[in-house]
């Protein structure tokens, strides 16, 4: 199986989970290949980032879901498509904790792979 973060990038957020107040969030496009079968996840994981060099990323406050799976192997189109609703997607993710990624106050530029 290769797992691979086909884009990811930190953000300032807010949300509480836990109890614990979380300031920053990273948010992945992830592709996951096996045999011929191709997945894609959007997913949020909010974390504490209690100041600009705390990028502790906790795993409790992590959400996913799945965008397209199928018989295949990765696409630069259809990640490209993917892409395109990304945002949208991880609002949707975020509001079942009532989170917030702060899509204009990015903490960090974006990594694709």
């Amino acid at each position: 199986m290769a797992t691979v973060n086909v884009y990811e990038q930190y953000f300032a957020a807010e949300a509480e989970y836990d109890g614990v107040p979380r300031y920053g969030a990273k948010v992945m496009l992830v592709a996951t290949s096996e045999e011929g079968h191709i997945r894609y996840e959007a997913a949020v994981t909010f974390f504490p980032h209690r100041d600009e060099e705390d990028y502790a990323v906790s795993y409790d406050a992590c959400l996913s879901k799945v965008l397209y799976e199928s018989k295949g192997r990765r696409s630069k189109k259809r990640e490209e498509v993917l892409l395109e609703t990304f945002p949208a997607e991880i609002d949707q993710l975020a509001e079942t904790i009532r989170g917030k990624v702060l899509w204009d106050q990015p903490l960090q530029e974006a990594r694709r792979g």
